[in-house]
């Protein structure tokens, strides 16, 4: 078990995360605190994935306000806390949360990409702290492999060289996220 945080390069936020990789999969608690349209909030998330990096179950909890809860069979068929099938994901295999890095991780360990290799692929994408599920294209690309790789929001014309450590886990995500301590 790993405890990881991360400092938000936008504004006043930071994350502190939990993570947790054994046999039978990856276990992920973390807790958020930011900003979006100059506005505070507090998130609690929670996520497991299968030994092939697969979401299982994904849970968020803007403290005072919403929840939200997914789960999958890892093959891209979702639905929510109540049993209803979330057919604008149908297909996805990977979630996207918009106040972590860590998702990130999630495509780059399950992709197993060679280096030089570019995927483009769809993600559910999770929006803070309004908890809104849309479909989104991405792209990722291994540049260096286990250390960096590009990502690529395609569906906001946007892109960033992460670097990465041994699991996985985003150490600079420019512009947006470090990881603490920073090192000078």
């Amino acid at each position: 078990m790993r405890e990881v945080r991360w400092a938000s390069e936008e504004g006043d936020g930071i994350e502190h995360l939990v993570f947790d990789a054994r046999d039978e999969g990856v276990f992920v608690e973390s807790a958020v605190v930011g900003q979006r349209y100059g506005k505070g909030y507090g998130l609690y998330y929670g996520v497991h994935c299968d030994p092939h990096w697969r979401v299982g179950d994904g849970y968020l909890k803007i403290m005072g306000g919403g929840e939200l809860a997914l789960h999958s069979d890892g093959a891209g068929h979702w639905h929510d806390g109540q049993g209803m099938t979330l057919a604008a994901i149908e297909g996805c295999i990977d979630i996207d949360i918009a106040a972590t890095p860590f998702t990130n991780t999630l495509p780059i360990r399950r992709l197993q990409l060679a280096e030089g290799e570019r995927r483009p692929i769809e993600v559910a994408y999770l929006s803070t702290p309004d908890l809104q599920v849309t479909r989104v294209a991405q792209a990722y690309t291994c540049i260096a492999l286990n250390r960096e790789y590009r990502y690529e929001g395609i569906f906001r014309n946007f892109s960033a060289n992460l670097s990465v450590d041994e699991d996985g886990l985003v150490i600079d995500y420019p512009t947006l996220f470090t990881r603490l301590p920073r090192t000078r």
